[in-house]
């Protein structure tokens, strides 16, 4: 049985629901964020930056969002949410779901966190120039959408869709006034 150490409406959110399209048994227990448990040692010893989620498997800890849902869907249903490993089209769908990991999730954190990245004084300068990076990259998902929907499915669960889909939940909750 896999333990997902979670908080609601966070990075944890796409692999809570991977487990339940996979129908694999698990325990959700959530992360007490508030009361310090993420700079624990307890903590640190399956996530070492102190950060959400975490998926214990027989296998050991595995962190960031993308590498368990990866693991996940290559483990357990191969082909089914994203292409096999080895499959032609695997190179282009690993290229969308880390440039998702690595340029889009960032600004949206900055968006919602800006003071963690530029401190008070400079938190909300910070949130346009994150905004305007993060329109980039949902440009460019939206071009890679278009050339390639069979990467992107909209008839069925993918990892992209995922992943991305918690990303723009997050988007469209924020406050009036946020770009």
């Amino acid at each position: 049985m896999f333990v997902l150490h979670h908080t609601p409406d966070t990075a944890a959110t796409p692999v809570r629901i991977l487990l339940e399209e996979l129908a694999l048994p698990y325990t959700a227990r959530r992360v007490d964020r508030e009361g310090g448990e993420l700079a624990s040692p307890g903590y640190r010893a399956l996530h070492p930056l102190g950060k959400i989620p975490v998926l214990e498997t027989p296998e050991g800890p595995l962190v960031e969002t993308a590498a368990i849902l990866l693991w996940l869907a290559d483990t357990h249903a191969p082909g089914r949410f994203a292409p096999a490993p080895g499959a032609g089209d695997r190179g282009a769908f690993l290229k969308w779901l880390f440039l998702a990991t690595s340029n889009l999730h960032p600004p949206v954190m900055e968006i919602y966190y800006p003071d963690r990245v530029a401190g008070p004084a400079a938190s909300e300068a910070l949130v346009p120039l994150a905004a305007a990076r993060a329109k980039t990259v949902l440009d460019a998902l939206e071009a890679g959408a278009t050339a390639a929907p069979a990467l992107f499915p909209a008839n069925r669960p993918s990892l992209l869709g995922l992943y991305i889909g918690t990303l723009m939940r997050w988007l469209g909750q924020l406050p009036d006034g946020h770009p």
